[in-house]
């Protein structure tokens, strides 16, 4: 089985109010709940802090035993991750979940030590205090005055499959902690006088609740739209409020923040309806930007939706979000451009609204005027109705009045009148109502008032030509008009698909690159109830679907988008390739690290072993050269000395061929491994033998009551070796490496202790980087490869190395090993 193939474990967090809560209380009762059950259930470390009754409560389960680490001269206890991914138990509690590691761990933090966890298959239980919560570390602070100094990435808790809150009352805490159920007796009153201040606890109480509200919504909305439900679930007041760019949106802003706020958790949500009509006509960008940042600092969130409809888009919207309150301000036409174009965006909302309660908000800008550009036509259905019926009713109105001044006016004159009249229907109407107003005008004039009057018939030719230029600029004025309004539309649509276009590049430099999160925006947008990539196009009828890529299609469902949308919909699915384009670029990247890790390897190892292979080679060669030459006559003693040259250069190259062989084993996962209990008094003999040093150079200090260790014996004596050659190289000749070896929990500690100059922190991790020779400046003590060996030896066998200060001055390599408390299966 793969790692890929392991069931990804489970995550339950007990989130608690404030300390002494009784978190951990209870995720003890959830452990013995679950082993009653059968399950298997281990404490892999669970924080008592000395109170009774949670230290009662821990008996009867399986408690693995801390792994003691130094750290400024004292002894922590951690928990021991190995140890609990050896025992692989089905359900492991892990308490502090925001507690920083002491250093000589594997990570660096316990909620990584967690993560590990979960991807190895094992269930957890954790808790954490609400004031860890990064997120909330600048407000626990304002609010208690006290810094923290620990804290958990909000992300992790969120990802976790369960949330359980545990409160309390802030008086009944209080009582908890006056009966010294919580702190030790002298610690009580400061800490009744500070941090458990009842203020302080109802504050962080309501934060918890707050925080967990929130969680809990992430789940409603979910699961309302894996079931489909559309309904508005009255859950919490969420307020929306609807931005048109115009100078009334702060008014609006601040009177929707007041409602939310009556309502303590309410939610405030400002969304602006990007299209050519409607709510989006004149909208200024600097105002939005304005109004943008007003929201976000009320707490609220800005939106910005395209719809093809405005009254449409806001009430989908809202009833997407699970609004329970939609504002709008009053509508800015006049009272006449009202009775021509009919019913306006809120009457329309009301009606759509449902559930909703819509709040129409007065403000200094309502019937101060504004013409706004139609959808589809160029006109609206109004003033298409209304053009022809004024072509009709004005000429005659005008004839009635005219008729009553008949001596005051000359035909001229009243020409020009009825002029005026059908360049004003031809600006109401059009073309089509400006030709059945200067027919009516012409046919009225011509009868009431061009002699012989009462009868349709011209006498003189300049009357012909006075109704023929009377046509034709009628004509003209309303064809002039038509197209004004026809050009003013496509502006204005181009204005929104540019603004559409600008907030989408402004979220992408604000780090909202991510394809999940484009894919967020791009559902937002267009009011979709869905939007995925697919790596083919969708079957259903009544998807939206265009290709990203080669081998990728942006899949949009919930309505059927227009012309003029999908055009804006083509620019966001450059950024969406865009964005899938640097994905693979970075898998790719990825993929290539590998193989440039190996080159650099092989790079080092060539200007490494172009040397180091060299150096024994030559020796041993010159030693043998020199023995096997007739023109000198060498003594015993020079023969013998020339031996041991040879000898040793021999062996320096063995062992240098044989790190190299056992690295490039390691980095290929093909060391095979035969553990056994083994004893270190088995192996140290071996290991110092092989090293080219006087045997007082070392002192072994190991009593006879260490257990044996779970290792396989040559590759313990490489890493023994390994480890005291490098000790050996940097301790002073009057200076001796030690040895020593002790007991902690269920695993043995070798500590290879050497006097020299030490290592610098920073260098530290370095040194067990492969061709690394820190501090050598002559190219004569090897490749660099004894501490990288040794570290992935040991931890092939399930084993560590860490390097430590020494007291005094010096570097302690520290193995750790688990002992031998069972053979091997």
């Amino acid at each position: 089985m793969t790692e890929s193939d392991v069931r990804r474990g489970r995550l339950k967090v007990f989130l608690g109010a404030a300390p002494g809560v009784g978190k951990t209380y209870r995720m003890l009762d959830e452990a013995h709940r679950r082993a009653q059950r059968g399950i298997d259930v281990v404490a892999a470390f669970v924080e008592c802090h000395q109170r009774p009754l949670t230290e009662e409560r821990l008996d009867g389960l399986e408690v693995l035993p801390r792994v003691a680490r130094s750290h400024r001269g004292s002894e922590f206890g951690e928990m021991d991750l190995e140890a609990v991914l050896r025992r692989r138990p089905q359900v492991a509690l892990v308490d502090e979940l925001a507690h920083t590691n002491v250093p000589g761990g594997r990570h660096a933090k316990r909620w990584q030590d967690i993560e590990e966890l979960l991807t190895a298959g094992i269930d957890v239980v954790t808790a954490v205090n609400i004031q860890h919560l990064e997120s909330l570390n600048d407000v626990v602070e304002k609010i208690t005055d006290v810094p923290q100094r620990e804290t958990v990435p909000d992300e992790v808790v969120r990802r976790a499959d369960q949330i359980e809150l545990v409160d309390m009352p802030a008086e009944a805490l209080r009582r908890r902690m006056a009966h010294g159920n919580i702190y030790a007796p002298e610690e009580i009153d400061a800490a009744l006088s500070n941090y458990f201040r009842p203020g302080n606890l109802t504050a962080l109480r309501e934060l918890a609740l707050l925080w967990v509200a929130g969680r809990v919504d992430e789940a409603l909305k979910k699961y309302r739209f894996e079931h489909g439900i559309e309904r508005v679930w009255e859950t919490r007041e969420r307020v929306v409020v609807a931005l048109t760019g115009g100078a009334e949106g702060e008014t609006l802003i601040r009177r929707a923040a007041r409602i939310a706020d009556r309502s303590a958790g309410g939610d405030l949500l400002a969304v602006h309806i990007v299209r050519s009509d409607g709510l989006t006509g004149g909208a200024s960008s600097a105002s939005l930007a304005r109004q943008r940042a007003l929201v976000e600092s009320l707490g609220g969130s800005y939106h910005s939706v395209v719809g093809d409809d405005v009254a449409t888009a806001l009430t989908e919207f809202a009833q997407a979000e699970n609004a329970t309150q939609l504002v709008l301000g009053t509508s800015r036409r006049r009272r006449l451009e009202r009775l021509l174009t009919g019913r306006g965006i809120g009457e329309t909302i009301v009606e759509l609204s449902q559930d909703i309660d819509v709040h129409l908000v007065t403000h200094e800008r309502a019937g101060g005027g504004r013409l706004l550009p139609s959808r589809r036509r160029t006109l609206p259905t109004a003033r298409l109705i209304a053009g022809p019926v004024s072509g009709l009713v004005l000429p005659v109105a005008l004839t009635f009045l005219l008729d009553s001044t008949r001596d005051s006016l000359n035909l001229t004159s009243e020409a020009l009148l009825f002029l005026v009249v059908v360049v004003g229907v031809a600006c109401v109407g059009g073309v089509v109502s400006a030709l059945v107003a200067s027919v009516t005008a012409s046919l009225l004039l011509n009868y009431w008032f061009i002699p012989p009057i009462g009868e349709f018939t011209i006498s003189q030719p300049n009357n012909i030509l006075a109704l023929l230029v009377f046509a034709i600029v009628a004509a003209t004025v309303a064809a002039i008009v038509d197209r004004s309004l026809r050009l003013s539309r496509r502006a204005a649509r181009a204005t929104a698909e540019a603004e559409t276009l600008s907030s989408l590049a402004g979220s992408i430099v604000r780090g909202d690159q991510a394809i999940p999160a484009l894919l967020e925006r791009t559902r937002e947008t267009f009011a979709m109830t869905s939007a995925e990539l697919l790596p083919q196009p969708a079957t259903d009828d009544d998807a939206v679907h265009v290709p990203v890529g080669p081998d990728a299609h942006l899949v949009l469902r919930g309505r059927t988008l227009p012309a003029s949308e999908l055009r804006v919909l083509t620019a966001f699915t450059a950024h969406v390739a865009a964005a899938l384009e640097r994905a693979r670029l970075a898998e790719a990247a990825a993929e290539i690290e590998p193989v440039k890790a190996a080159d650099r390897m092989r790079t080092a190892l060539l200007a490494a072993v172009s040397h180091d292979l060299r150096t024994p080679l030559a020796a041993g060669w010159a030693a043998i050269s020199s023995l096997r030459s007739t023109e000198v006559d060498f003594s015993d003693e020079d023969r013998a000395e020339l031996l041991a040259t040879a000898e040793e250069s021999m062996a320096r190259l063995n062992r240098l061929v044989d790190n190299l062989l056992d690295m490039s084993r390691l980095q290929a996962g093909a060391l095979t491994l035969n553990l056994s209990a083994t004893t270190l008094d088995e192996v140290l003999p071996a290991a110092l033998d092989s090293l080219p040093c006087d045997p007082t150079d070392v002192k072994v200090r190991i009593s006879e009551d260490v257990p044996a260790v779970l290792a396989d014996p040559p590759l313990l004596e490489r890493i023994i070796a390994n480890l005291v050659g490098n000790a050996v190289r940097y301790t002073p000749p009057d200076r001796s490496v030690v040895i020593t070896a002790s007991t902690l929990a269920d695993r043995v500690e070798m500590r290879v202790i050497d006097r020299g100059p030490g290592l610098p922190v920073t260098d530290r991790e370095r040194a067990f980087v492969p061709f690394q020779r820190l501090g050598d400046t002559d190219n004569t003590t090897g490749v660099g490869l004894g501490l990288a060996l040794a570290r992935g030896l040991a931890e092939a066998m399930g084993g560590a190395l860490a390097p430590e200060d020494t007291p005094g001055g010096g570097l302690t390599m520290t193995l750790s090993l688990p002992a031998a408390v069972r053979e091997p299966s």
